[in-house]
């Protein structure tokens, strides 16, 4: 049964696209049929190349025949962007419920970013309520510090993202003498005090389940060496930890750091502070003070949402309900926050917006839409598994809505000048897309100079595509006849009409040739066609040349 099924895509992915199927492709289409086969990727690849292969070593017309018996219903249906029901939240009420996005501007929002985002988006769509958006930026790390620029880019992504959340939006870094106020709270109750000891030597009492000497100060005590980490302990010479149990299962639990002291600068308040909160304490403060309902995240950050708890239970507070969800890998995208932000500020990378930092800004200007990025997020439903998905199963979604708007063009990478030998002189009119004539044509005069991008092999047949047949650079014949088992090759006519043409690919690289004259008239930001080379956004005309991204295949 699967075998037909792959067979059918790998038949209809054929036809569409000049007589090669496209792997990624067809398992992008079973996947968004038959979630289920995530978990056998490895059979299904091979299963998918096995069909590919008896598929591409048809002709066209044979593959346009077989796909007629077999599945008539794909030539003839558009399909559709799926809609995707979402599970009911526990205590979830219409009108009262508020949920929260928490980003750390360290960067732009990338892809792996999106799907917690667009979830928390679609519950409070659901269920009417509020989402708000908290800038999570205390002071990180030197590896991972805050970036200035994100204050804007994350709200510029999720609004691009369709994501609906409050005018107003919240920065921890304004909320520190709250922060301050609830530390001397835990303090009184003797729930927190400030360390001395090392990481070492930290690492070595949890180990031993062994209280810290520094833990048995009074109270008294331990807020005056907390007043003095305000003005006279230096950095990394004081921390303030919450008390614990040292059996705890979990040692990370053990006596957590939640105030530490850091001179560094900070983007935004620059250095009025220099005690800042972990994380995880200025969650638990502000989901309460906040008035959060319900908390959607990673199940990368358990540990923090058990922290969440107990730092409620000590201040008596209700707990928000918790819903974790798996990771999901992109099988084939590399990304690093920390790494792309390093390149961008090098200038290896040309900015945010470059394709390999897999931002928002970068996905937009390939032309990865908002939509295709919510149905990719949403297919995957609302559960704690671990995923690994192949980056077309986003290709997927995005061609579904792509394919039909995209008008077909040529383009001739590194074009070689031949010269067919008895070529009659020719006026072709060729559909700006196939499925839809209505749209027009364009329009060639040809002689008997064309461009090239193939190498082309002594005693193979030839077919230009929609012209004719040439063997040995010596014309054949006009007619598409099969019985030559010629191969397809696009082409251009060798005159001063063709557009010379950049095209930036999804690796940084850029692939250079001509594209035929009706490029020109192109509006910034038109999602076109190449044939047989890829999907493309039309950036943007520079010195002369065109410039496009690359969407995908």
């Amino acid at each position: 049964m699967l075998k037909k099924d792959i067979e059918k895509y790998a038949l209809h992915n054929a036809v569409k696209y000049g007589g090669k199927a496209n792997p990624g492709a067809v398992i992008g289409k079973l996947l968004s049929e038959k979630p289920e086969l995530k978990d056998k990727m490895k059979d299904v690849a091979k299963e998918v190349n096995s069909v590919i292969k008896e598929v591409n070593a048809m002709n066209p017309n044979e593959q346009l025949e077989k796909l007629q018996k077999t599945a008539p219903e794909l030539l003839e249906k558009k399909e559709k962007v799926k809609t995707h029901e979402l599970p009911e939240l526990e205590n979830a009420h219409e009108g009262k419920t508020v949920m929260r996005m928490a980003p750390y501007p360290s960067g732009p929002l990338h892809i792996g970013n999106t799907r917690p985002y667009i979830l928390n988006d679609e519950y409070t769509k659901k269920y009417k309520g509020k989402l708000l958006l908290v800038m999570d930026d205390t002071i990180g790390s030197d590896e991972k510090n805050v970036t200035k620029d994100a204050y804007n880019m994350i709200p510029e992504g999720l609004k691009w993202l369709g994501i609906e959340f409050e005018d107003k939006l919240l920065y921890k870094s304004d909320r520190l003498e709250l922060y301050y106020k609830h530390a001397e709270e835990l303090i009184k109750k003797e729930k927190a005090y400030v360390c001395f000891c090392s990481t070492e030597k930290l690492r070595e009492n949890r180990k031993d389940m062994k209280i810290c000497e520094c833990r048995e100060a009074t109270v008294e005590k331990t807020l005056d060496e907390w007043k003095k980490m305000f003005n006279h302990y230096k950095e990394g010479e004081a921390a303030l930890r919450i008390k614990t149990s040292m059996e705890h299962p979990n040692p990370a639990f053990r006596d957590r750091v939640i105030f530490r002291i850091c001179e560094r600068t900070h983007p935004r308040v620059g250095n009025k502070y220099r005690v800042w909160p972990l994380l995880d304490f200025s969650w638990a403060i502000d989901d309460h003070l906040l008035g959060i309902t319900h908390i959607l995240r990673g199940k990368d950050l358990m540990i923090e949402s058990d922290m969440e708890k107990y730092i409620w239970d000590i201040f008596g507070w209700k707990h928000a309900e918790l819903i974790h969800t798996g990771l999901v890998q992109i099988d084939g995208v590399k990304i690093s926050k920390s790494k792309a932000k390093k390149e961008v500020e090098s200038g290896l990378y040309s900015g945010w917006d470059d394709p390999r930092t897999w931002s928002l800004q970068a996905l937009r200007r390939r032309g990865i839409l908002p939509e295709a990025i919510r149905a990719f997020s949403l297919s995957f439903g609302v559960n704690s598994n671990e995923i690994t998905v192949p980056v077309d199963s986003l290709y997927a979604e995005n061609r579904k809505i792509i394919d039909e708007k995209a008008n077909r063009y040529f383009f001739v990478e590194d074009p070689k000048k031949i010269k067919i030998i008895d070529a009659p002189a020719m006026k072709a009119e060729i559909d700006l897309h196939q499925d839809f004539n209505e749209r027009g044509k364009r329009h060639f005069e040809t002689s008997d100079e064309f461009y090239v991008a193939d190498t082309l092999t002594k005693s193979q047949v030839y077919r230009f595509i929609h012209l004719f047949n040439f063997k040995d650079l010596k014309f054949v014949s006009k007619e598409h006849d099969t019985s030559l088992n010629a191969k397809l090759i696009h082409w251009l006519p060798a005159n001063e009409d063709n557009a010379e043409v950049e095209i930036m690919m999804d690796d940084g690289s850029i692939k250079k040739g001509l594209a035929e004259k009706g490029v020109k008239h192109l509006k910034e930001g038109d999602e076109i066609q190449f044939e047989r080379f890829g999907f493309c956004r039309f950036d943007r005309k520079e010195s002369g040349k065109y410039v496009f991204w690359l969407t995908h295949k």
